[in-house]
C-alpha cells in the first residue's frame, strides 16, 4: 500500500490488534483492510480496532462497507468512548 503523499514504496502494516487508517487515502482502504483482516485472523486475533477518525465519515463508511461483507467478520460496532468512540470501529472476528 502506498501512503498518502504519493510514496511509491510499499508500507508494511504491523500485525497488531488495531490499525490506524489516518495515513491512507480512501481509495487504498478497501484493499488494505481486506489484507489486514486476513493477517490478524491468521495471527489468532479475535477482536481488533480500526481507527478511521471522525471527520465527515468517508473512511468510516468504507470500513463499514468492507466489514459488512467480509467472511471473517462476525460483528462490528462503534468503539467505546475510551477507545475512540465513533472515530473507531471494534471488530469481532469469527473463530477459525
Amino acid at each position: 500500500m502506498k501512503r498518502k503523499g504519493g510514496s511509491d514504496r510499499p508500507h508494511r502494516v504491523p500485525i497488531e490488534d488495531h490499525i490506524d487508517l489516518h495515513t491512507f487515502a480512501p481509495e487504498e482502504v478497501t484493499a488494505l483492510l481486506e489484507d489486514y483482516l486476513e493477517a490478524v485472523a491468521r495471527a489468532g486475533f479475535r477482536q481488533v480496532r480500526i481507527i478511521h477518525g471522525r471527520g465527515i465519515g468517508v473512511q468510516r463508511r468504507i470500513v463499514r462497507s468492507v466489514l459488512s461483507r467480509h467472511p471473517l467478520v462476525e460483528a462490528f460496532g462503534d468503539a467505546p468512548p475510551e477507545a475512540g468512540g465513533w472515530g473507531a470501529t471494534m471488530v469481532l472476528l469469527r473463530r477459525g
